[in-house]
């Protein structure tokens, strides 16, 4: 592996990504996915339930496997998850969260990305440079 420079010239400045809304993501409405079938939405339940196990090993695969979902719903209670005890369960809550592409997840993110060590912030940074891509990628598709 090759010694890179990761100066922060290569990191996106997280401020300048912003939502367009100033409420919080519960004030928010959470659109139903009109494809979800019972047995998904079970799933989404168990995985959302999972994020507030005791295990922390759990509550991380719970945001993995939520990210790879990519179910809105998951957003409200991934935001709460960046708050987590653990630091490993609060960069995978924002990698889903980056992996999800929705804008609630922008204020939350870039308030994190301020608390965190500059390792856990490229991380940070790079879920919301994919939160920027995907809103990019949905306002061409309109």
């Amino acid at each position: 592996m090759d010694d890179q420079d990761t100066s922060k010239q290569d990191t996106p400045n997280p401020e300048s990504i912003a939502p367009d809304s100033g409420r919080s993501p519960s004030e928010q409405e959470i659109p139903e996915s009109p494809d979800a079938s019972p047995q998904q939405a079970d799933r989404l339940a168990h995985f959302i339930q999972m994020l507030t196990d005791d295990d922390e090993g759990n509550r991380w695969k719970a945001a993995e496997v939520l990210g790879r979902m990519g179910d809105l719903a998951a957003v409200g209670p991934l935001i709460d998850t960046l708050w987590d005890d653990d630091s490993r369960v609060r960069l995978k809550a924002a990698w889903a969260l980056g992996q999800i592409g929705d804008q609630r997840a922008i204020h939350p993110l870039q308030r994190l990305y301020r608390m965190e060590n500059e390792w856990a912030q490229e991380i940070i940074a790079g879920a919301l440079e994919e939160i920027k891509r995907r809103m990019s990628w949905n306002n061409i598709q309109r």
